[in-house]
């Protein structure tokens, strides 16, 4: 991805996504940075996930949004409140869990279409641990960002569980209809929970 942040604006943007779970989960309304006292990086215009995991390594929520809407700061406020309240995956996060979860946003470049006359022609062209994949057949569309190729590095399977993820049986990737838009991430991660 060509977008890079500096060590500053990577902590600058964690201790904005910290800050707004704290308030999030105490009740509190978050509270937007003055986007004057930002430097420009966090200012830009850009989509991001913000995706929440236990020290243990285990998900606890990940939300996100693939259109930039507002400044990355404060999407990354947005985000981390949608996260941690509203993942319908989970219950919650509650206040006392926070010293135990660990943040990572990802922030993406816009999505482009792949061009293909045969979606048999899809895996080839999907390149594993470098692309987030979004996947439309219908009015139904869903996202794997580019870090699942970790957890699934076959590029058909993958292909699968994101059919399945937006209920459609494995392999209806494979349908004229199928059309999949690409997209990079820049990764900005806590490297420990903060407790």
């Amino acid at each position: 991805m060509s977008e890079h942040y500096t060590p500053q604006e990577e902590a600058l943007l964690l201790r904005i996504a910290r800050e707004a779970l704290q308030q999030a989960t105490t009740g509190a309304p978050p509270t937007l940075a003055s986007l004057e006292a930002l430097p420009p990086a966090l200012r830009a215009v850009r989509a991001c996930f913000v995706t929440l995991h236990t020290v243990e390594g285990e998900l606890r929520g990940c939300t996100g949004t693939l259109v930039a809407r507002q400044p990355l700061a404060h999407e990354v406020v947005q985000m981390a409140v949608q996260t941690a309240l509203h993942d319908p995956r989970f219950y919650p996060v509650q206040a006392h869990e926070l010293p135990h979860l660990v943040i990572e946003l990802s922030v993406l470049t816009p999505p482009l279409p792949l061009h293909f006359t045969d979606p048999a022609e899809i895996p080839r062209l999907l390149r594993p641990h470098v692309d987030g994949v979004l996947l439309t057949i219908g009015a139904r569309r869903a996202t794997f960002l580019p870090q699942v190729w970790e957890r699934v590095p076959d590029t058909y399977e993958f292909l699968d569980l994101l059919c399945r993820k937006m209920g459609l049986p494995p392999g209806a990737w494979q349908t004229p209809k199928a059309q999949v838009q690409v997209y990079q991430t820049a990764i900005i991660e806590e490297k420990t929970a903060p407790n």
